[in-house]
């Protein structure tokens, strides 16, 4: 019979969808908060918002995730179907779907997060050292004769190198060696064949070279032993590591950054095309001048010979001594006229600072004062209440201007001109109904 009873009235206080979903929302963003996420990218939108909508997978289980404009142009990789990341989101629901989803922050590729904690950290220890300092980089010499270049004779990069150099400057000797620019053990090869080339003192530059890659592949370039190396290497370095958009430790210590290493074989070599057609230039401009400047020496010396002056010598230094003369009659009136203005001046700020009086400035600054006193009590939020109105406020403090800011059941706190009240929402009217009391 109870149970019967129980049936008939119904449960006391039925959810609704949205109340449920919210509640579910409030739970899930309250107790887990802040999670990194490791999975596969798969089902990639992007529309014009610019917006990332995705899902995040593993080999059991699957889940959406969206990654807001805002944050997704902080990255320097594109998301892609199929890339495994790692991600930093917060766990949320869309309300609208009731789906739980992954809000993502900040997206890392695999295997890419502690590698580049450790970039960083390097990073941070060599500058406080002073490796990265301007003031120690060397300048590279404008005719090198020799270039030295440490990378892999395997990959594109040594021919590349090569012919850019051979075609631009032809009469440059290049001394190569070479080593593993990725793997175990290939840090250490690439600092001894620096050290190397600094015992030796062969070359003019030294080249650190090899072709683009991930951050694993040209993980080498970012050990300390290599960073060590290009410091205390005497030799002006270069560093060409990866393509344009890759950066490592051995960046900051060379004294030269190309972006490419074709781009360093252009960077270490003057075109010699370019340096004769610069001296034939330059060869012209002296000819030219040359011309110009004798030409004008002969007619100075022309207008000499015609000058009175040689003619009549007494006669040129009498009209000299006049020119003193007046000379010094014109300084000694502009003197005497300069003093006046400054007497002048002088007489007519003493009249300015005997006007000044420190009670009139203080009598001026209170009537001031008092002025923004009554324009700050004039739009007083007390004044507005004094006249009947009233101000209202949610339970985290937000002052509430729409009905529909609130929902039925809510606790609010009215603000009047003497006291306030807590109350408890009944109904909120929307803002496109009739207002009715």
């Amino acid at each position: 019979m109870a149970k019967q009873n129980a049936e008939a009235e119904g449960p006391a206080e039925p959810w609704t969808v949205s109340g449920l979903t919210k509640k579910i929302r409030l739970l899930l963003e309250g107790n887990i908060g802040e999670v990194w996420v490791i999975g596969e990218i798969s089902n990639l939108r992007i529309p014009s918002s610019g917006h990332c909508y995705f899902t995040l997978k593993d080999q059991s289980a699957v889940i959406n995730a969206v990654f807001f404009r805002s944050d997704a142009e902080k990255l320097d990789f594109p998301l892609k179907d199929g890339l495994s990341v790692v991600v930093r989101a917060f766990l949320t629901v869309y309300e609208t779907r009731g789906q739980y989803q992954l809000r993502v922050v900040e997206a890392r590729e695999k295997g890419a997060g502690s590698l580049l904690e450790k970039f960083e950290q390097l990073k941070r220890k060599l500058s406080s050292e002073g490796l990265f300092d301007l003031s120690r980089k060397k300048k590279l010499p404008v005719f090198p004769e020799k270039i030295g270049i440490v990378t892999s004779l395997k990959g594109a990069v040594i021919q590349d190198f090569s012919r850019i150099l051979k075609r631009r400057a032809p009469g440059i000797q290049i001394y190569i060696r070479d080593v593993r620019v990725q793997g175990n053990g290939a840090a250490l090869e690439i600092a001894q064949a620096i050290e190397e080339f600094s015992r030796l003192n062969l070359v003019d530059i030294l080249v650190v070279a090899r072709g683009g890659g991930s951050l694993e592949d040209l993980w080498a370039f970012n050990e300390e032993v290599v960073a060590r190396a290009l410091f205390k290497c005497p030799i002006p370095t270069v560093s060409a590591v990866g393509h344009e958009t890759d950066f490592t430790i051995a960046d900051f210590v060379a004294d030269v950054r190309a972006p490419t290493p074709s781009a360093a074989a252009e960077i270490v070599s003057r075109d010699w095309e370019e340096w004769r057609q610069e001296l034939e230039h330059l060869e012209q401009r002296i000819r030219r001048f040359s011309l110009q400047y004798v030409a004008l020496w002969k007619e100075r010396l022309e207008k000499i010979k015609k000058s009175s002056s040689l003619a009549e010598p007494s006669r040129y230094v009498g009209l000299l001594r006049q020119n003193t003369d007046m000379l010094e009659q014109s300084l000694s009136k502009a003197v005497v006229l300069a003093l006046e203005r400054i007497r002048a001046k002088c007489t007519q700020l003493n009249l300015r600072l005997s006007s000044f009086d420190p009670r009139m400035a203080i009598d001026r600054r209170k009537e001031e004062l008092k002025l923004w006193a009554a324009r700050l009590h004039s739009v007083s939020p007390q004044i507005v209440l004094d006249r009947g109105y009233s101000m209202t406020f949610d339970r985290q403090g937000r002052l509430l201007k729409k009905a529909q800011n609130v929902s039925a059941g809510e606790q609010i706190v009215v603000v009047l001109s003497r006291g306030k009240l807590w109350a408890s929402v009944e109904k909120s009217t929307p803002d496109q109904e009739e207002n009715s009391f």
